[in-house]
């Protein structure tokens, strides 16, 4: 098992890091909001967990050891793969996963692409009692997705790229247009040098889809 991995950034994609670290390059699946908290040539450490298949090797990583458990725990769950986990890693922090877990709020879970109600009431039954507690700051931060608003017809050419990455996560095409559409029209008279990053926009994206 690899637990860590600590090296120099040399690229960062929507859905991806690649770490230089003893002179190799290692891909890493990591949850969609990661890319836009690091930078390229940045030295990180990331909480890993190596998925091992028949045909394939893929390492995913964390910035917190709290995120990696809970990337962990809930693969534990009838049905939940690695795909599912990563998208419930990228919607909800671990103390807003517990929360909505405590709570039996079966219609935040299904916000997540890949679970309906049937999936959130295993998810509800099978977590409890083991996902870490909710941290009153936490609770305090972050907004929740709300309706979006209405964007010009033709967008900007990140906008296909967000769009794919939202889908590529498994929301559907109208849900991940709606919350592109949403992007698109907050920074819409944004100069070249006021517009955010790629993850960031992504970033911006999630928080209309997540809870």
């Amino acid at each position: 098992m690899i637990a860590s991995l600590s090296g120099r950034v040399a690229h960062v994609g929507l859905d991806h890091l690649v770490v230089e670290t003893g002179g190799v390059g290692l891909r890493v699946l990591v949850p969609a909001q990661l890319p836009a908290e690091v930078r390229t040539g940045q030295e990180v450490r990331l909480a890993t967990s190596l998925v091992v298949r028949e045909d394939s090797l893929t390492l995913y990583g964390f910035l917190t050891e709290d995120v990696r458990e809970v990337f962990e725990t809930v693969q534990g769950v009838s049905g939940v793969g690695p795909r599912l986990a990563l998208a419930l890693v990228s919607v909800f922090t671990p103390g807003r996963l517990a929360a909505a877990v405590a709570g039996e709020d079966v219609a935040a879970l299904t916000k997540v692409p890949g679970i309906g109600k049937k999936g959130a009431q295993r998810l509800v039954l099978e977590l409890a009692g083991k996902l870490p507690a909710l941290p009153e700051e936490e609770l305090a931060e972050g907004p929740e997705a709300g309706p979006a608003p209405a964007a010009p017809a033709d967008g900007p050419a990140w906008a296909a790229q967000v769009t794919e990455a939202l889908e590529g996560l498994g929301w559907s095409a109208a849900v991940a247009g709606r919350a592109t559409d949403a992007v698109v029209a907050r920074h819409a008279d944004d100069t070249p040098a006021e517009l955010p990053s790629l993850p960031e926009l992504l970033r911006e994206a999630l928080r209309e889809v997540a809870p």
